[in-house]
């Protein structure tokens, strides 16, 4: 049977920044919340498109070319092969839609990758 999810309650579970966790999963997306705080790193996904919609607080998309500000209510998708670098001043909450093959560094892997999430 399908359960309710308690978006308050999933990200009272998170205590690190830039951890996705899995919170659920349809047509092989993924659903994944994640705390954001300071900056992450610039990179690109060459095969995913993703999806950040603001729960709480705000962050900043960079590109290249421009920076756009996310503010709760308010998602942007990032089309494959763009690269871009989520910027939190404080700390923010985001759920992500994209596909089940998406890294988190997308192109980049350093100590931030993470190739298996928890689920929450």
């Amino acid at each position: 049977m399908p359960a309710q999810v308690n978006l308050s309650e999933k990200f009272s579970r998170i205590h690190e920044p830039w951890q996705p966790h899995i919170a659920g999963e349809l047509n092989g997306q993924l659903i994944k919340l994640v705390k954001l705080q300071g900056e992450f790193v610039w990179h690109h996904h060459d095969h995913e498109d993703e999806m950040f919609l603001v729960v709480k607080g705000q962050f900043r998309m960079e590109f290249r070319d421009k920076t756009v500000t996310l503010n709760e209510g308010e998602f942007i998708i990032v089309p494959r092969k763009i690269e871009h670098k989520p910027v939190a001043d404080r700390e923010c909450y985001v759920m992500l839609f994209e596909p089940a093959s998406t890294l988190n560094t997308g192109n980049v892997v350093n100590e931030r990758t993470l190739k298996e999430l928890k689920r929450i």
